[in-house]
């Protein structure tokens, strides 16, 4: 059966430029508790950072619908991005659970991990991950093995493609 007016994709496609973060996602990311959960998903774990990249018009709109499918609000976009976010097949994405947890009377918020491919000429594993708590709707957080800055020789304002799979 079609699903008319909605766009179909068996992998989601997301391009970036890349941005320089808050610098504290290592400090989230170096967590045992992550980094567990981080070595289910990813088969290794994860070097203790991520690869922040800003997003704008259909990839923004990808992004929305990722966060809609985890139930992550994003109220702070347009009215016209969240509306076409709606019309975005997600059904064959599979999203991963990143528990959070208390240490030391420190709340470490949950996510959600979506397994993907960084495509330059070569191929590079990773996963999108989305907080449970973020302050940014148009930026898209890359987790994996290798410290993907340097891996991707890659600086603010690169282009970066991301293909989410089913």
């Amino acid at each position: 059966m079609r699903n008319i007016g909605r766009r179909n994709v068996a992998a989601m496609r997301i391009c970036g430029k890349v941005s320089s973060g808050l610098g504290r996602a290592h400090i989230f990311m170096a967590q045992s508790h992550y980094q567990e959960q981080f070595k289910r998903i990813l088969g290794k774990t994860a070097w203790p950072g991520t690869l922040n990249l800003e997003v704008s018009g259909d990839d923004f709109v990808n992004n929305i619908a990722l966060r809609n499918l985890v139930g992550i609000d994003s109220k702070d976009a347009a009215e016209e991005l969240k509306a076409a976010a709606e019309q975005v097949e997600v059904s064959a994405l599979d999203p991963v659970r990143v528990e959070g947890f208390l240490r030391d009377g420190v709340s470490f918020g949950g996510a959600t991990a979506f397994l993907a491919e960084i495509h330059t000429p070569e191929v590079v594993p990773c996963a999108v991950l989305i907080p449970d708590l973020t302050r940014h709707v148009d930026v898209v957080e890359i987790i994996s093995e290798v410290f993907l800055r340097e891996e991707l020789n890659v600086e603010d304002g690169d282009d970066v493609l991301v293909i989410v799979n089913p």
